[in-house]
């Protein structure tokens, strides 16, 4: 910048620079108008009085000059302290905006780091521990989903206001952002209970419902603790702000991850598993990159004439670091990391090629998540993908669990229909352990129903299930829907189903899942490929063939 740009007028310095030097010039001035006064007003006053000649006009000239360089120079000195005083309002500003939330009025994530520095160095001096407490609303998204943005801002201000009632005066409380808050305070060493105690309070005040916008908001909220000191009392090693909050936001994901509207301080173990959920989540953006997810399947039997009708596909992970890893251990990290499409569509692109060379008679069942139900294109990217793998849509039967029916009722029936005009079959899988209603199950496209493993497994006990089982059963006919038995584990269970009447089944009585090579050698074996995917010769070793069920049914 130029030595001209400097001196800009609009340059703040340079007019306060300038404004000084004004305030000289009116000081002299000053002394300037009492010397010149002196001699002035005298002659004047004697002049008025007619005892003497008129004053000398060049000082009096003088005597003016100094009475408006006063006035200028007073006006510029209150000019100069009124911008001070602007100056320095706008810079408190300035430090309060940069240091609070502006819809609550909290600390931000900033200055929150700041303050549990300094809270925590005057906790230790007065011989005090400190709590970091870690706040996330359950399922927010969905409140400004439906009722939209100005009502979940005025549900936050609400939040903070509540909390903030409930702390003690030397806590402090921030808003991190989102519906994330935070607070810090201290407390005596031992006495985690206190903060156990204000915690429950916080969970319950939460959870009143709110009024806001003509609407009623209820919501619940997770909450993750963290202290200075280690469970026995005893001071642990010294953790700056960061590392608190850090290990109070692991307690916070596992509170959300044993079921949310609860609270959790943290555990050394949390952090293990943390990172062996970090390890997973980069091993399932390689294993997709690499292709290391691949389809097992599972036979389907008609128990009354033992005859193989199907595969249900099941997702298995090949990891180059882990072996083969099931389902339950991935799928639900895919589906919150957003790949779970991905995914899928991977899997469904190898399940379709696969069945492609099984006997057309053959059907495919493919687990379809919730979060894939969510998507309002997914009938379609469906549909593509069977067109793109030259699939029947005949042969292919989706599975979705009851949990898809209360999120988007007239989508996911939208989105069956579509796929149910085309020939695709749908299912509703693990009946019994969600909410469908009776009139979900008439109105919604459902093709059959399966019946959850837990109510089947209990058939081998002499009290078992059987009449809850009956019942479904009965349910299913009155609608005219088929039956899938699931987890049938042993030929007590299977004799159970039998004498229940027309029924699929699949479990471990028929054998394990197996990989797409297995299936294809079985199938080979008893000539249910087609084309040049068949084989002849006995059936490889590992492979175990179908149980002769027929002579059973007709026995």
């Amino acid at each position: 910048m130029t030595a001209l740009q400097d001196k800009e007028p609009d340059d703040p310095l340079h007019n306060a620079e300038r404004d000084i030097v004004a305030l000289g010039i009116a000081a002299a001035a000053i002394l300037l108008l009492v010397a010149t006064g002196g001699a002035v007003m005298p002659a004047a006053v004697q002049s008025l009085l007619g005892s003497g000649s008129a004053p000398d006009k060049l000082l009096v000239s003088a005597l003016l000059l100094n009475i408006a360089l006063i006035i200028f120079g007073w006006r510029r000195y209150r000019e100069l302290t009124h911008e001070i005083a602007e100056r320095r309002r706008a810079e408190e500003q300035a430090r309060l905006l940069a240091a609070t939330d502006p819809l609550t009025q909290c600390l931000n994530r900033r200055s929150m780091a700041d303050a549990s520095e300094q809270l925590r160095a005057w906790a230790a001096q007065r011989g005090e521990a400190i709590a970091y407490a870690m706040i996330d609303l359950d399922n927010f998204k969905q409140i400004n989903d439906m009722y939209g943005h100005s009502c979940g801002d005025a549900v936050l201000v609400r939040v903070s206001q509540r909390i903030r009632e409930l702390l003690p005066r030397d806590a402090r409380l921030a808003r991190l952002g989102g519906d994330e808050f935070a607070f810090v305070m201290p407390y005596p060493v031992g006495h985690t209970d206190r903060i156990d105690d204000l915690v429950v309070r916080v969970l319950a005040s939460i959870a009143a419902p709110i009024e806001t916008h003509d609407v009623t908001v209820e919501l619940t909220v997770s909450i993750g603790l963290a202290t200075d000191y280690d469970a026995d009392a005893s001071p642990g090693p010294r953790l700056d702000a960061q590392t608190l909050m850090h290990r109070a936001d692991m307690a916070l994901y596992h509170a959300k991850k044993q079921g949310r509207n609860r609270h959790f301080w943290f555990d050394p173990g949390m952090e293990s598993e943390i990172r062996f959920r970090n390890q997973l989540e980069t091993g399932i953006r390689r294993g997709i990159s690499q292709h290391e997810f691949v389809p097992y399947y599972e036979q389907q039997i008609d128990i009354q004439t033992g005859e193989l009708v199907g595969f249900e596909m099941l997702a298995r992970w090949q990891s180059e670091q882990l072996g083969l890893v099931g389902p339950d251990i991935f799928i639900p990290i895919a589906e919150e990391m957003g790949l779970i499409t991905q995914l899928s569509e991977q899997l469904m692109d190898r399940a379709f090629a696969d069945a492609r060379e099984w006997d057309e008679g053959l059907m495919l069942s493919i687990n379809i998540s919730p979060v894939q139900l969510r998507d309002p294109w997914f009938a379609q990217r469906l549909l593509k993908r069977l067109v793109a793998n030259n699939f029947p849509p005949q042969r292919l039967e989706i599975e979705i669990t009851e949990s898809c029916l209360h999120e988007n009722i007239g989508l996911v029936r939208a989105m069956l229909t579509s796929l149910r005009n085309q020939g695709v079959k749908v299912s509703l899988d693990d009946f019994g352990t969600g909410y469908a209603s009776l009139e979900q199950l008439r109105d919604l496209p459902f093709d059959r129903i399966k019946i959850d493993r837990h109510f089947i497994s209990e058939l081998r006990e002499p009290a078992g299930h059987a009449q809850l089982v009956d019942a479904i059963i009965a349910l299913a006919r009155g609608l005219d829907l088929p039956l899938t038995a699931e987890g049938v584990e042993n030929e007590d269970i299977l004799g159970a189903l039998r004498s229940m009447g027309k029924l699929k089944a699949q479990g471990y009585v028929f054998g394990e899942p197996e990989s797409a090579e297995q299936v294809r050698q079985r199938l080979a074996a008893s000539g249910k490929l087609t084309g040049a995917g068949r084989l002849s010769g006995p059936l490889p070793a590992g492979c175990i063939p179908p149980p002769d069920l027929s002579r059973a049914a007709n026995s």
